[in-house]
């Protein structure tokens, strides 16, 4: 029998909720995960780099230019188990009203066996999520630019169907000195049936981010530095089994941060941070490190390398591939894959 795996611009003000444990209280949780390899590299799920890559529009479309006209890209994720998940990207630009990036996504959980208390077998079914995602991007001058994107969403578990629409809308700055910003709110939207019929509706996982970038002078290297969750301040869970302060090891009781400490446990909760090393022209490599996914993943006395990651790309002919691989925890890490070319380009003689 297959192991089942938990299926788990500024009009951004919203009312903060103090609540300590952020997951599993939300509609789609897929809407969190990264996709593209590049932005799983750098730690998290989103970007301040103007550098015409259309992998970035769907996580910050404020990002979306002229320069993806035409532009495809195909992404795929093997995650735990069965599970994997991708999109299909499509890029093209209209002189009078903007650019734009459509994106179709897909999340398969794998196949699951309906099974009784006594672990009799008598069939199978599936569990799946589809998003269609439309970003527009405008620029605004040299120094500013503009984005939003609308995703329709679909998830199927078994016979418990959902449907719902998240927009997100950000905003970029782009400075003479090189710095890039971007402010941009993911998911906000709703769910407009539950799965099931009378349930309630969930909320939707909403992110609010503030994202900078800079490659430096006189080195080839970029660096950037995400705020993840301005509008919620309190991202820690006080796990009893797994204690923020570790076991006392005289007593054997929890200890759990206070002060100080737990003040700056909390701000680095919402600190990711990446950077990339270019090598030549054809070859990139990249690195990450999310605090918060190794607070909430390592294990007391074996942290290993949870809330790392790191990445490839590379370009070979007309084709731009990039690979990252991010740790968890010790049962495994996800390996990401994208490929992104440009068609009119290719389909040249």
């Amino acid at each position: 029998m297959k192991k089942i795996y938990s299926l788990l611009f500024f009009t951004l003000f919203v009312t903060i909720n103090l609540t300590a444990q952020i997951g599993g209280r939300h509609a789609y949780p897929f809407l969190e995960k990264p996709v593209s390899a590049r932005i799983a590299a750098l730690g998290g799920n989103t970007a301040a780099i103007n550098d015409n890559d259309i992998n970035l529009a769907y996580v910050n479309p404020s990002l979306i230019n002229p320069q993806m006209n035409n532009f495809i890209s195909l992404a795929y994720v093997d995650f735990f188990g069965d599970i994997n998940y991708g999109f299909a990207q499509y890029g093209h630009s209209f002189k009078e009203i903007g650019s734009f990036v459509a994106t179709m996504m897909y999340n398969n959980y794998g196949l699951f066996d309906y099974a009784d208390e006594a672990g009799n077998v008598s069939g199978t079914f599936t569990a799946s999520d589809v998003t269609l995602n439309v970003g527009w991007g405008r620029q605004l001058g040299k120094r500013f630019s503009i984005g939003s994107a609308l995703s329709l969403i679909y998830s199927g578990y078994e016979r418990y169907n959902s449907f719902g629409f998240s927009v997100n809308v950000a905003g970029s700055y782009f400075s003479e000195s090189g710095w890039e910003m971007s402010l941009i709110g993911r998911n906000i939207g709703a769910q407009i049936t539950p799965y099931s019929t009378g349930g309630e509706r969930d909320p939707l996982p909403l992110d609010i981010q503030y994202a900078v970038s800079k490659r430096l002078e006189h080195l080839p290297f970029r660096y950037s530095i995400i705020y993840d969750h301005i509008e919620r301040w309190n991202l820690s869970y006080d796990d009893p089994n797994n204690p923020s302060g570790g076991i006392d090891p005289l007593t054997g009781d929890p200890v759990y941060k206070t002060g100080i400490s737990r003040f700056a446990d909390n701000f680095m909760r919402h600190i990711i941070i990446g950077g990339e090393a270019y090598l030549g022209k054809n070859l990139i490599l990249r690195g990450g490190y999310n605090y918060r996914r190794r607070q909430e993943l390592k294990l007391n006395g074996k942290p290993g390398m949870g809330g790392f990651s790191w990445g490839i790309g590379i370009r070979i002919y007309k084709f731009r591939i990039n690979y990252a691989r991010t740790s968890f925890s010790q049962n495994g890490s996800p390996n990401y894959f994208t490929l992104v070319f440009d068609l009119k380009s290719l389909l040249k003689k």
